[in-house]
């Protein structure tokens, strides 16, 4: 069983800075596509940003150019930098590794942006 866990959410200023780490139970060069969600309360998960086994990335309209997904396959972990943070980044971001084989979620970490 694949487990994913996450680590880096915390409180944060408007115009601070937060990395979010996901770190895999196995090594990530067998998952086709990587990303990272989030959900506000009381709106749907969104795909903030993905990244391909071949490191091909988008992004969400509102996070470009803020954010920055990356891998490490030594490490088997994915990030997400969050620069320039906005109050309405405030949300439980959830990273997510698919392959054939399988979907699997992290437990979800709480990303507050403070006015």
């Amino acid at each position: 069983q694949v487990q994913l866990v996450e680590s880096g959410g915390g409180l944060v200023q408007a115009g601070g800075s937060l990395r979010l780490s996901c770190a895999a139970s196995t090594s990530i060069v067998t998952f086709v596509a990587m990303g990272w969600y989030r959900q506000a309360p009381g709106s749907q998960r969104e795909l903030v940003a993905s990244i391909t086994r071949d490191s091909r990335t988008n992004y969400a309209d509102s996070v470009k150019g803020r954010f920055t997904i990356s891998r490490d396959n030594a490490k088997n972990t994915m990030y997400l930098q969050m620069n320039s943070l906005k109050p309405e980044d405030t949300a439980v971001y959830s990273c997510n590794m698919w392959r054939v084989a399988g979907n699997y979620w992290g437990q979800g970490t709480q990303v507050t942006v403070s006015s």
